[in-house]
C-alpha cells in the first residue's frame, strides 16, 4: 500500500489532488470512533476508485478560540502522533490546514462552494454526527447536503459510536486518563495511550538528584495527562522501563509543561532521540515539595512502587 501524503496548507493542493472522497475533523487521539468512519471512507474510496482524505487543523479550532482562556481544552495527540496513527489506517491523503482569524470567518458558503467543491472537487463527502463549519458554526449536515445535491457530490453522516452505553469521544477519553484508568482509555482508543517526542537538553536537575532524565517537550496547548507515571519507553535499543512526570515541576520553579522521563538501569546518552512513551499505571498527582530532599525521597518511592507495578 502507497504511504500516506501528508499536504500542509491550502496552496500546496494540485491538481492530481482533486476528486476524493472526504471527512473533516480534529480526529484528536484517533480513536475508536474516528477509526470507524476512516474505515466507512476507504470502503467509499474503493467504490469510486478515489483517493481518500482527511481535512484537518493545527492548532484544533477550540485550541485557537479557547487561547485567551485558561485551561485551554486537553490535547490527546498533536499532529506527530496523529500522523503516525493514521498511517495505520487505509487513508490516502491528510490535508493540513491552519486555523486562524482568517479561517474563523471563512463562511459556511465558501467552504462547500469554493473549498470543497471548486478547490477540492469533492466526489463524497462523510462527517460526524455533530460536525459544524464555517464562521460562527453556521454550516451543519442540512447545508452540506443540500450544497452536495446542489454541486454534485454526495454526502452522508456516521451515527455515533458508543462503548458501555456511552459515546466514544475525545472527551471522554481525556477524563478517563486523567482519572488514571489506562485499560478503559485503550478500549476506546483501540491502542495504548502514548506521547512522541525528542529529547532536549534540561536543567540536569534529575542528574543532581541521583535519577538522570530524559525531557520532552510537549508541544502542546496542554496536555491530557499530569502527575507520575509508570511508563514503557521505546525508540532505543530495545523497550525500557521506567517512571515519567508530566506538569511543570512546582518544587523547582517551572513553568512550561514537561515530560520528563527516568528510564530503569539505563545509562546511555539520547539527547535528539525520538521516544515513544506509553503510560501504564499512575502513580500519584504532581505536587510541591517542601525541599529537594523530600522530592528525592518520593522519587525513590514512586521508583519503587513502578518497579512493583512492573514486576507484578
Amino acid at each position: 500500500m502507497p504511504a500516506m501524503e501528508v499536504i500542509v496548507g491550502l496552496h500546496n493542493v494540485k491538481p492530481r489532488h482533486k476528486g476524493a472522497v472526504i471527512t473533516f475533523g480534529n480526529f484528536d487521539g484517533v480513536h475508536h470512533g474516528h477509526q470507524m468512519l476512516l474505515a466507512h471512507l476507504s470502503a467509499k474510496a474503493r467504490e469510486l476508485d478515489a483517493p481518500s482524505m482527511l481535512v484537518t487543523f493545527e492548532p484544533q479550532p477550540a485550541e485557537f478560540l479557547n487561547r485567551e482562556k485558561s485551561p485551554v481544552p486537553a490535547r490527546l495527540t498533536r499532529f506527530r502522533e496523529k500522523i503516525c496513527l493514521l498511517t495505520k489506517t487505509d487513508l490516502t491523503r491528510v490535508l493540513c490546514l491552519s486555523f486562524n482569524e482568517r479561517t474563523r470567518i471563512l463562511p459556511a458558503e465558501w467552504v462547500v462552494d469554493e473549498f470543497l467543491h471548486k478547490r477540492l472537487t469533492a466526489r463524497y463527502v462523510v462527517v460526524g454526527d455533530d460536525f459544524r463549519f464555517g464562521e460562527g458554526a453556521k454550516g451543519d449536515y442540512t447545508m452540506l447536503k443540500e450544497a452536495g445535491d446542489r454541486l454534485g457530490f454526495e454526502v452522508s453522516h456516521m451515527g455515533t459510536l458508543t462503548f458501555d452505553h456511552e459515546r466514544v469521544s475525545s472527551t471522554r477519553i481525556r477524563t478517563v486518563l486523567a482519572a488514571g484508568d489506562f485499560s478503559e482509555a485503550a478500549k476506546m482508543l483501540g491502542h495504548e495511550y502514548f506521547i512522541m517526542g525528542r529529547v532536549i537538553y534540561g536543567r540536569q536537575l534529575g542528574r543532581q538528584l541521583g535519577v538522570p532524565t530524559a525531557n520532552i517537550p510537549l508541544q502542546r496547548y496542554r496536555a491530557a495527562l499530569e502527575g507520575v507515571y509508570a511508563v514503557r519507553v521505546d525508540g532505543l535499543d530495545k523497550p525500557y522501563q521506567g517512571i515519567a512526570n508530566i506538569g511543570v515541576r512546582p518544587t523547582v520553579d517551572g513553568k512550561k509543561p514537561l515530560l520528563e522521563v527516568h528510564l530503569f538501569d539505563f545509562s546511555q546518552d539520547i539527547y535528539g532521540k525520538l521516544l515513544t512513551v506509553t503510560f501504564e499505571h499512575k502513580i500519584r498527582n504532581e505536587r510541591t515539595f517542601e525541599s529537594l530532599d523530600a522530592l528525592k525521597e518520593r522519587i525513590a518511592e514512586d521508583i519503587v512502587i513502578a518497579r512493583n507495578w512492573f514486576a507484578r
